[in-house]
This record gives structure tokens, C-alpha cells and sequence, in this order.
């Protein structure tokens, strides 16, 4: 096992039913830790036992300077990485302890294949919260719905996305 797969792990034990909350807490580390993450300060964090993206707005986050809104490429960003990373949480959720070397595989290797982003509301807000919810698990990829919102919970975009692992 490489030192990139050992992130993802996190303090699973081949042969143990992994805990939900130090798995999921070990990828939102991991997640945080990408530069572009970084750079744009997105972050993703547990809520109640859930994964949440995170971005607060930033001058240099806005896509139409005359209306001072949110760029439509940030919040497809969030959208794809909170669909992603909740599959990864929903793969180890439903992973059985002999199957962890198998399900840590789809972990790395889980890509998106397809996503669409519909813009409900101009992206205005002090900050943007993403969940994300699982449509369709299955042997070789899944179906995620995304969903962000403002401060105000006004929802400001939603995503269907399609991951292969």
C-alpha cells in the first residue's frame, strides 16, 4: 500500500468493521489538504455525523463583477467534491471488514464521469454549504444528487453527478 492510499485509509484495521466517524473525518483531512482547496479556501467538514463543503465568498471568488456574484465554476467545484467525497463515506459505510483492500481501490480511484450543474439563484451570500445525498450505488460507480445553499438557506445550485471506481 503507498503513502496515498494510506491517507485515504485513515486508522482502518483490515478485517475490522471501519468507524464511520474517524473514516469521515479522515477524508475531509485529506480533501483539505488539496492546493486548489486551499487556494480558495473550500473546505469540507463533518456535521452531524455528515459531510458538508464549505466556501466563504471572497472578492476574488466572484464571476460577475456587476452583480458581485459567486462564480459558476466555484460552486460546480464545491458540488462535485461534496458528491464525490460522500461517495467515498457511502462506499466505506457499506463496505464489509473483509472487503476493506477492495473498497479502499474504489476509494482512490473514484472519478466523476458525468455532472450537471442547474443555477437556481445568483450566487450571493456571506458563505455556501454543499451536501450531497447518494441516488444509486453500484459495483462500478454511483448516481449523487448535490445540492448548495446560502447563508440564508436559499439554494443557489444543484448537481446530479455520475462517479466510476
Amino acid at each position: 500500500m503507498n503513502d496515498s492510499q494510506k491517507k485515504w485509509m485513515g486508522n482502518l484495521h483490515l478485517g475490522a468493521k471501519p468507524d464511520l466517524e474517524v473514516v469521515l473525518n479522515q477524508l475531509t483531512q485529506v480533501f483539505n489538504t488539496s492546493p486548489y482547496f486551499a487556494y480558495n479556501e473550500m473546505k469540507m467538514r463533518v456535521v452531524e455525523g455528515e459531510i458538508q463543503g464549505y466556501i466563504e465568498m471572497k472578492p476574488n471568488l466572484i464571476g460577475n463583477i456587476s452583480f458581485q456574484i459567486l462564480h459558476g465554476g466555484v460552486a460546480a467545484t464545491l458540488l462535485d467534491s461534496i458528491g464525490g467525497i460522500v461517495a467515498m463515506g457511502e462506499l466505506y459505510k457499506r463496505a464489509e471488514p473483509d472487503m476493506l483492500p477492495e473498497t479502499l481501490k474504489k476509494v482512490s480511484r473514484l472519478a466523476t464521469v458525468d455532472m450537471r450543474v442547474d443555477y437556481l439563484s445568483p450566487g450571493r451570500g456571506k458563505y455556501f454549504i454543499a451536501t450531497a445525498e447518494v441516488l444509486r450505488m453500484g459495483r462500478k460507480g454511483c448516481t449523487m444528487r448535490m445540492n448548495m445553499v446560502n447563508d440564508e438557506g436559499k439554494a443557489i445550485a444543484t448537481g446530479i453527478a455520475s462517479y466510476a471506481y
